[in-house]
């Protein structure tokens, strides 16, 4: 990555607020997967790094995290790490398809139709037919 397009990055991460939050356990299986998925869903992401807390610094954070996640470092600022990662399509599809996407739920939903006054009305006078009484009288309806 070239200078001008990390100062680039640099730009628009200014606006971001820190979405992760690393601490006392460093880095963890779970964290580098929740990294991961965010990186997949935003590309730009910041991190803070609890620096009382850590077991490192946060500059050896930033090269582990961006080595385990084949990332880049933006910047390091303080406690506050910046890391970028191209989204790749068919990483992300491969992911989807090994914990199963979601895709059962999507077909399971039942399809709702919404149903007008007049259609309810007359759906109940097919059962009812004492239902007619019920209609609201309207000029046209004497």
């Amino acid at each position: 990555m070239t200078s001008k397009e990390r100062a680039a990055w640099r730009a628009k991460a200014n606006s971001l607020e820190p979405i992760i939050q690393l601490g006392k356990e460093g880095i963890s299986d779970n964290l580098i997967t929740q990294i991961d998925d965010t990186l997949d869903a935003r590309e730009l992401i910041k991190i803070r790094v609890h620096l009382e807390t850590a077991p490192e610094g946060p500059k050896e954070l930033a090269q582990q995290l961006a080595q385990r996640l084949q990332a880049e470092v933006i910047q390091v600022i303080g406690g506050i790490i910046v890391l970028y990662r191209e989204a790749d399509e068919e990483r992300i599809a491969e992911k989807k398809k090994k914990r199963g996407s979601g895709n059962a739920k999507a077909t399971a939903k039942k399809k709702v139709k919404i149903k007008g006054m007049r259609q309810r009305q007359r759906e109940k006078e097919e059962k009812n037919p004492y239902a007619v009484y019920d209609r609201p009288k309207y000029r046209g309806n004497k």
